[in-house]
């Protein structure tokens, strides 16, 4: 059995509550036939704070093995360095996350918060907030870029707001099994992370043809006009539906690309950056020039039916 221990610093509980909706595994299944055994979470541990205390001491005294560490949410760093404006019983959790980390088999950030810094790092980060191993896009976060964690991995970014219940579940199982897991980059696991919310998306063919919704409410595309983030997001959303049914596009709100290090941009949202027509950010692995030339292409050869929005979402 790989032990686990789920420690939450400056979040909202967006990823326990998330889990809670994973199927394949569910969290159920996870601790039930998946070789996982629960030592500890916030929100699902029915044993007391006095508990959750000697746990700790006895992980950081070595008398208790750690194998899995989940860390939900950003780490708290102010006020001057000593993270004291997120303590527990009058220490820093960032200090009981350096301490746990040591002793793990793998420490995991569950979320972007935990890997990056997410919302809370965002300007102007009044509580100083960094990731576990990256300070939103730079590798220097609580733990140098260097660390290794007992086993020798670094710290494995489950990012999103909140995390895919799969990518967490699934995530999970794999390393209490001791299966290769592939990272990319920024310590993603690729499973996950190597195709865009643009795949798979019902709106595809809209954007395809460069028929663009100005408003919110319609079928078409929300790229060029309504802030999509989908072509450049890395992440699973609508190749595995939440829930097993829906995702943001198919609901008809932009992907806010909360997978990634930049996560939330210091832009409008819903509102995509031009310079004149062209939007600065363009789809993964195209060059500007053949894009642009290619979307007037395409825009000339639409049919009928996807030029009047006929098509079903």
């Amino acid at each position: 059995m790989a032990t686990l221990f789920w420690l939450q610093t400056g979040a909202c509980g967006g990823e326990s509550l998330a889990i809670l909706s994973a199927q394949s595994p569910s969290i159920e299944q996870l601790f039930a036939t998946h070789g996982v055994e629960l030592l500890w979470h916030p929100s699902l541990s029915s044993a007391s704070m006095r508990e959750h205390d000697r746990l700790i001491e006895a992980i950081g005294a070595g008398e208790r093995a750690l194998d899995i560490l989940c860390v939900e949410g950003s780490i708290v760093t102010a006020p001057r360095g000593t993270g004291l404006y997120d303590s527990y019983r009058g220490r820093a959790r960032m200090e009981i996350v350096r301490e746990l980390a040591q002793r793990a088999g793998v420490v995991v950030a569950m979320g972007t918060c935990a890997a990056f810094g997410g919302v809370h790092a965002a300007a102007p980060n009044p509580s100083d907030c960094i990731g576990l191993q990256f300070d939103r896009d730079l590798p220097s976060g609580l733990l140098p870029a260097e660390w290794r964690s007992r086993r020798g991995w670094p710290v494995v970014n489950l990012a999103g707001c909140p995390a895919h219940p799969h990518t967490m579940t699934q995530t999970l199982a794999w390393l209490a099994a001791g299966m290769p897991l592939p990272l990319d980059e920024l310590n993603r696991p690729l499973a996950f992370f190597n195709t865009v919310v643009h795949q798979g998306c019902t709106r595809n063919e809209y954007h395809e043809y460069d028929i663009e919704d100005t408003e919110f409410g319609g079928k078409a595309c929300l790229f060029f006009n309504l802030g999509c983030q989908g072509p450049m997001t890395q992440a699973v959303c609508n190749s595995d539906l939440w829930n097993g049914v829906n995702s943001k596009t198919r609901a008809g709100v932009p992907c806010f690309g909360c997978t990634s290090p930049d996560f939330p941009r210091e832009v409008d949202l819903f509102s995509t950056e031009k310079i004149g027509d062209i939007p600065v950010r363009l789809p993964m692995g195209v060059e500007r020039a053949r894009y642009m030339a290619y979307k007037n292409l395409a825009r000339a050869a639409a049919p009928a039916r996807v030029e009047g929005k006929d098509m079903d979402v």
